[in-house]
């Protein structure tokens, strides 16, 4: 899904998320981001009004993937997001239904669906989602995203090699130091970062976001 207008399958792809502002976009997209990710959940500390952000979020480049994350949104709330002219994809963060998910898919709304990874059997006998873009995420006191903490990466490789039809995007506790191991170990499709390019929730540090995509880029053996 994310990620996936333009450019060679190899390559690792990359989602900024928790974009609250034009600069911290601009600035992942300068850096080579795939895609960039906004959070629609009320009480997250990075939530962005979509309607008031909305002619800035339109005037990115077309080839960037704009994510709106929501999470156990209403049926009405989903489709009015996932078809607003500017967001391509939805990302569901929260507990949706696989018939939730169905009836996106239905609808023709592009989706993909996150999961946490808790322990050793997060990823076994997973549901149907109808989706082929599944974020694996790490889990905190009952909620999960934007934790700043992984997960045990070692759960996620049999999950991938199990299921070579689906895009996995790891997320959870990923930075600038960790993310090139992270990518050796799991060998996902892309990745996903919101706390570890942060200055302060909400607000993205520049340098960190660069450090971020050249690092999960890196090839296999190039040290940091």
């Amino acid at each position: 899904m994310f990620g996936g207008k333009s450019g060679s399958r190899d390559r690792v792809r990359v989602k900024i998320c928790g974009i609250t502002n034009k600069d911290d976009a601009l600035a992942a997209i300068d850096a080579g981001a795939d895609a960039l990710g906004f959070n629609l959940v009320p009480r997250s500390s990075r939530y962005i009004d979509i309607e008031k952000a909305a002619a800035w979020i339109d005037n990115l480049p077309k080839e960037i993937c704009k994510v709106a994350v929501v999470a156990d949104a209403n049926w009405e709330d989903a489709c009015r997001i996932g078809q607003l002219r500017f967001i391509d994809a939805l990302q569901l963060h929260g507990n949706e239904s696989p018939e939730f998910c169905r009836r996106l898919a239905d609808a023709g709304i592009p989706f993909a669906k996150a999961v946490p990874v808790t322990g050793s059997k997060s990823l076994a006998d997973l549901p149907d989602y109808f989706t082929d873009t599944m974020i694996l995420d790490s889990s905190a006191r009952g909620t999960f995203g934007g934790t700043g903490k992984p997960f045990p990466w070692k759960f996620a490789p049999e999950f991938v090699r199990h299921h070579p039809r689906i895009s996995v995007i790891l997320a959870g506790g990923l930075n600038p130091e960790n993310v090139a191991e992270a990518v050796k170990v799991v060998r996902p499709r892309g990745v996903d970062v919101t706390t570890g390019v942060e200055a302060v929730p909400g607000r993205k540090d520049h340098l960190l976001i660069r450090a971020f995509v050249q690092a999960a880029r890196r090839p296999p053996g190039v040290g940091a």
